[in-house]
């Protein structure tokens, strides 16, 4: 006698909100896993970003004060695009000290990394030189002139006094043409002092950046073992070379009221370490084959030098000096469009972790 077998289907309906409480356990644990990654790929460095926006909103300034055809509204977009763009970097890194401060005594003992911390205080002055609503005279301006100086002065302080003091962070080491960021910070803080009438403190900034500048200068230049362990990828901070002389003549012409001889001897200086720079391309030919954020560095050192074309056409008032104004101002703001352009199309890359600054902290570690 057989049994005739029967099939049995047995269906388990899963409530949906079970289900849907296991997708928003799933959404509240990723997204603070997506910020930790995003913060942990983050370094000072990205503020080139805003350095190049905090620029060019000077630029457009003194443009648009020099030249009333010029339309005032590009100053206050680029402001504001420079503001929002700074306050975003700050309060990121910010969360970064707080929650991955490991990541950031890394960074700050790195040959390279250490000198991209000046940047966030770099920026910040430059915005506060370009602001279009508060006068140099003012006591907000005064205030926060001291808040974005007092970093400046700190690290110049760890940075400069370890090159003579310390046994394995002597300049002939550590020396990478990124050293340069502290010169520039210093110059921008005179031109900020002499802006408020105080000559003497924007004298000793000016002072203390350009016997630092010198040195530097001819420690790269016997090509000494810290420069020749400088990465590939990071070529475009070559452009620092003329960025450092063209920031030093707009800040000795702030303090002195005019483009004197020395203002144009640092500005044809930087001219001079351009042109060089531009009839090589083959020393950045490699650095530009993949994008990377260290391309804003080809940004920010042109703004500089465009600045000074600005100052220098002013006082020669000559066609030559006016058409040179308006050939490195055009490119200034091209390379700015054409990199903001990139990196708005490569952003998946842009959060990547940097293989250059968590590989060693010294040069001798490579």
């Amino acid at each position: 006698m057989e049994i005739p077998s029967q099939e049995i289907h047995i269906k388990i309906d899963t409530p949906r909100s079970s289900i849907n409480k296991k997708k928003k356990i799933k959404l509240a644990d990723a997204e603070p896993i997506v910020l930790m990654s995003v913060l942990s790929t983050l370094h000072a460095g990205y503020f080139r970003i805003s350095l190049s926006l905090c620029s060019q909103a000077l630029l457009w300034k003194i443009m648009v004060n020099s030249h009333s055809e010029l339309p005032s509204v590009v100053h206050y977009l680029m402001w504001y695009l420079a503001l929002t763009t700074q306050v975003s970097l700050c309060f990121l890194y910010a969360f970064k000290c707080v929650f991955l401060f490991d990541l950031v005594k890394e960074e700050f003992v790195h040959y390279i990394g250490v000198n991209y911390l000046y940047a966030p205080s770099i920026s910040c002055l430059l915005l506060l030189q370009s602001a279009p609503m508060i006068e140099p005279r003012n006591v907000l301006y005064q205030t926060l002139f001291w808040i974005f100086v007092v970093p400046v002065l700190t690290l110049d302080t760890k940075l400069y006094g370890q090159w003579f003091t310390t046994e394995k962070r002597f300049l002939s080491i550590m020396a990478n043409p990124a050293s340069q960021v502290s010169v520039i910070a210093n110059l921008v803080a005179a031109r900020g002092a002499a802006e408020m009438g105080w000559k003497e403190c924007a004298l000793c900034l000016f002072s203390l950046g350009m016997v630092h500048y010198l040195v530097i200068f001819v420690t790269l230049y016997q090509r000494l073992p810290g420069g020749n362990n400088f990465p590939t990828t990071l070529r475009p901070v070559f452009f620092l070379f003329f960025a450092a002389p063209a920031t030093a003549s707009l800040a000795w012409n702030t303090i002195c009221g005019t483009f004197d001889t020395i203002a144009k001897m640092l500005f044809f200086l930087s001219l001079f370490i351009f042109v060089s720079l531009v009839c090589r391309p083959n020393l950045l030919k490699k650095s530009i084959k993949r994008f990377n954020v260290a391309w804003w560095a080809y940004s920010f050192p042109l703004t500089f030098l465009a600045l000074d074309t600005v100052q220098y056409a002013q006082e020669v008032n000559d066609r030559l000096a006016s058409v040179l104004m308006f050939m490195i101002s055009s490119i200034s703001v091209l390379i700015f469009l054409g990199v903001m352009l990139l990196t708005a199309a490569n952003s998946k890359r842009l959060l990547r972790r940097d293989p250059v600054l968590w590989s060693a902290t010294g040069p001798k570690d490579k």
